[in-house]
């Protein structure tokens, strides 16, 4: 071969291809954190305004006193959290929203949510642990139909499939999310450019749509980890 032509063969940059993709039922932990970022960054206007309602909520509490915090974050806070949940899922699915199925999945997220905070000022580890066993709950009413009860039992379904990578999966998308939002919080207050609820407002806002539109596609993972099972059933059985 001669050396002009071997030459023709390198690529231009020097870069290598990076290679393709796992799929949803062998992808790993850090390929789900990078594909949460690269469906924020091909919807981002849609993906930012996830973050609306939880960076609101967030201001909101910090005005509001004693037990009456408590009760927002379980009612009205819920219910953003819930609702930004919900669009990372039709998000990533890129389906609509069935009206009809409001009312349940409104319920299904405040229930999920309901011990939440009690579990997050123990430790955070607890509040992850119960969402990766509960948290299915939302997709597989708004993606799959599924009434209110069926959908906790779903969940606790596809939480079973492979625990490991469910929990695995939302601590690394809290842990990254909460250390991300930290930092640019102080950057903000460093430079002087917002105040203390703006800097709070926006680090949220920024940050936030990562964690859902990562639990969205973790819903995905653990499907497929259910389906997979069977797949290789009923191919030994078809051969």
């Amino acid at each position: 071969m001669a050396k002009g032509e071997r030459r023709a063969r390198r690529p231009t940059n020097g870069r290598q291809p990076l290679p393709p993709p796992l799929p949803p039922g062998e992808r790993t932990v850090g390929q789900l954190v990078a594909e949460a970022l690269r469906l924020y960054g091909r919807r981002f206007w849609p993906s930012l305004a996830l973050g609306v309602g939880p960076a609101a909520a967030g201001v909101g509490l910090a005005f509001i006193p004693g037990l009456a915090q408590l009760a927002f974050a379980l009612t009205a806070g819920a219910l953003l959290v819930t609702a930004s949940y919900v669009g990372a899922c039709l998000l990533a699915a890129e389906a609509p929203l069935s009206t009809g199925r409001i009312p349940a999945v409104a319920a299904a997220g405040v229930l999920m949510l309901l011990p939440v905070p009690f579990l997050a000022s123990l430790f955070i580890f607890p509040a992850v642990a119960w969402l990766a066993l509960l948290g299915f709950a939302v997709p597989a009413i708004v993606l799959e139909g599924r009434g209110f009860r069926a959908a906790f039992r779903r969940s606790l379904e596809l939480a079973r499939a492979d625990y490991v990578h469910a929990l695995g999966g939302l601590a690394t998308l809290v842990l990254t999310g909460l250390l991300t939002a930290t930092v640019l919080f102080f950057l903000l207050r460093g430079q002087g450019e917002a105040t203390l609820n703006g800097a709070a407002f926006l680090s949220v806002l920024v940050i936030s749509p990562l964690l859902f539109l990562g639990a969205a596609l973790l819903y995905f993972d653990q499907v497929a980890r259910v389906e997979r099972p069977r797949t290789r059933v009923s191919r030994r059985w078809r051969s």
